[in-house]
């Protein structure tokens, strides 16, 4: 079964030939190692501030791993919860690299309008759904991001919110509304058209099998070339093998599942009537939103196997099932997985080794935003504009010890779900009338 993004792209022709496997031998002043939008918004941010001789070098397609095939979401944060992104920073870096992801939303925006990047965007916000009934949960959120980090989230009542989602679930909600949700592969697509009009190189199906320092710089290696270039960016997510294993060890490659529905119609608003993308407050939260054809795009349950198209759609469905009820009847007709990188501190790892290679990855559940941070501060560092903000360093590449690290993660996932499981059978904290 196809994803429902790479069922709804044309991959044209002129790109096939403009992105052709790098063969031969030449110099660039910038090689970036992973056509995801880590890599495309490094390069296009590089283009942007004129920089020139940029390559990317990927392995499959542009927007073949996480990138590409996502939820779709675009608004503020990391995967590490804002608490304790402050708990770990304090009041005043938090909130710089918070301002950094929102500052992001913007930019993206920005391009969609300056690139004319048709990806489907529905800009209306985002709702954060309360699984439990325990208003505390909402409100101790909204005071967070209130009084630490200056954003208002909105409280959407529990009567307001079954009115837009048709179901018993939920007890209330808070609305995001600086966010939107959008194709993510046509805007990764029209990300790499932007920075491949501005000059950049891009050369699919072009993995890289070593690299090594020569001089100032560095030769990278492809089956049928090799590029010398003075700065090189390792941007390969949860895809990259047997490369820069200081990169890659700090990573777990995690797979995600997403599903699309049959085209719903009218019958969309017998489950949604509203056009706001949806998570909620468990761990092992659900996902969702309506799309422009009227599907329900859904995703959720985070594992280290990477399943059968399927697998996905029966897993999905049943926890579709068990919020939307009525839409019992109704068929999936796309369902998909793949690899995301995901750091055991579940920040993004952006920054410079002290062998001269730059990174970004981990960006693993929350990613479009960040992201297209890493691309903006790893563009300003390469062309001498700033550092990269010193708050990052607190999240390095941290060791994930492979098997074990996966067998971990899978365990706090379960243990996770278990606890949410058992909050939602509580009795409720909400004060009598």
């Amino acid at each position: 079964m196809q994803s429902f993004y790479e069922a709804t792209v044309t991959r044209a022709a002129a790109h096939a030939s403009a992105y052709a496997p790098l063969t031969g031998r030449r110099s660039v002043n910038v090689c970036i190692m992973g056509g995801g939008l880590a890599g495309l918004s490094t390069a296009l941010g590089l283009a942007e501030r004129g920089v020139a001789d940029i390559a990317v070098l990927e392995a499959e397609q542009v927007g073949f791993g996480a990138s590409g095939r996502n939820g779709g979401f675009v608004f503020g944060g990391y995967s590490l919860d804002c608490a304790d992104l402050l708990k770990t920073l304090g009041p005043a870096r938090a909130r710089e690299l918070y301002a950094l992801t929102t500052d992001a939303v913007d930019l993206m925006r920005q391009r969609i309008q300056r690139y004319r990047i048709d990806c489907d965007v529905t800009d209306a916000g985002v709702i954060l759904a309360n699984w439990f009934d325990e208003p505390a949960r909402l409100d101790t959120q909204r005071r967070l991001m209130r009084d630490s980090f200056g954003v208002e989230w909105e409280p959407v009542a529990a009567a307001e919110l079954a009115s837009q989602l048709k179901t018993s679930r939920y007890h209330g909600g808070l609305f995001e509304r600086n966010a939107f949700h959008f194709h993510p592969l046509k805007y990764v697509l029209g990300v790499a058209g932007a920075a491949a009009n501005a000059g950049v190189q891009i050369h699919e199906k072009s993995p890289v099998v070593r690299f090594e320092p020569d001089g100032a710089g560095f030769v990278v290696h492809t089956p049928e070339g090799a590029l010398e270039a003075r700065h090189v960016v390792m941007a390969g997510g949860g895809y990259a093998r047997n490369v820069y294993a200081q990169v890659e060890r700090a990573v777990l490659p995690i797979a995600t599942y997403v599903m699309a529905t049959e085209p719903l119609g009218a019958r969309l608003k017998d489950a949604m009537d509203t056009r706001a993308a949806v998570y909620d407050t468990r761990f092992a939260f659900d996902y969702y939103r309506p799309l422009p054809d009227t599907r329900i795009l859904w995703g959720g349950r985070i594992s280290i196997r990477d399943r059968a198209p399927d697998v996905i759609a029966r897993l999905l469905q049943r926890d579709l099932l068990k919020v939307y009820p009525q839409l019992h009847d109704v068929r999936i007709e796309h369902a998909w997985g793949g690899l995301m990188s995901y750091a055991r501190h579940k920040m993004p790892q952006i920054g410079r080794s002290t062998d001269g290679v730059w990174y970004a990855v981990g960006f693993g559940g929350h990613g479009m935003a960040p992201t297209t941070v890493s691309g903006e501060l790893l563009a300003a560092a390469i062309s001498g504009e700033r550092p990269v903000p010193d708050a990052f360093a607190a999240f390095g590449l941290t060791r994930t010890y492979g098997a074990l690290g996966l067998a971990a993660a899978q365990l706090t996932y379960t243990a996770m779900q278990t606890r949410d499981a058992l909050a939602a059978r509580r009795p409720s904290t909400r004060p009598a009338p």
